[in-house]
């Protein structure tokens, strides 16, 4: 990034109208009187074409996407601890399902929202999504989680 960065400034002192760094126009130079047969030429596109499939294979991977970064202990900051998502989903969907009234409870947690979902059997759907965001909201914030995601929550009432 520095190196692009000090490439930057002197390609816009060269449009500025003053006279290129000494170090570019040797390499300018340089890079159009050799062969294409050259060693040198032939090992930095290695390593360039090296360096592309790298950044590429980077851009594919997953990395920390599915994990969600968690507090630190009081006193302890260079403790990094993450949890899953899917295990946040399941510890969601345990506490959605203590709510008396809830049958099915479906959760869904992204990075930045939590979206639950839940069938009632039977009590007034609206106590039973007031007491449901109440679980809910008390449970993500027992996660401890350094961005604590929105929380959406939905409820319908299913009769058989």
């Amino acid at each position: 990034m520095a190196g692009t960065g000090i490439l930057l400034f002197d390609v816009s002192m060269v449009r500025a109208g003053h006279h290129g760094a000494a170090w570019r126009t040797r390499l300018a130079h340089e890079l159009a009187t050799r062969p294409l047969d050259d060693i040198w030429m032939l090992t930095g596109a290695a390593l360039t074409a090296a360096l592309g499939l790298w950044l590429i294979i980077l851009a594919l991977t997953p990395g920390l996407r599915h994990q969600l970064p968690l507090n630190a202990p009081a006193g302890q900051c260079r403790v990094q601890a993450v949890l899953e998502r899917d295990a946040a989903a399941l510890m969601l969907r345990d506490a959605a399902m203590r709510v008396p009234g809830v049958s099915r409870a479906r959760i869904r947690v992204r990075r930045h929202r939590i979206k639950a979902r839940a069938d009632i059997r039977f009590r007034d759907p609206g106590e039973v999504k007031t007491d449901l965001t109440a679980v809910l909201y008390e449970q993500r914030d027992r996660l401890a989680l350094v961005h604590p995601p929105r929380l959406t929550v939905r409820v319908r009432q299913r009769r058989n």
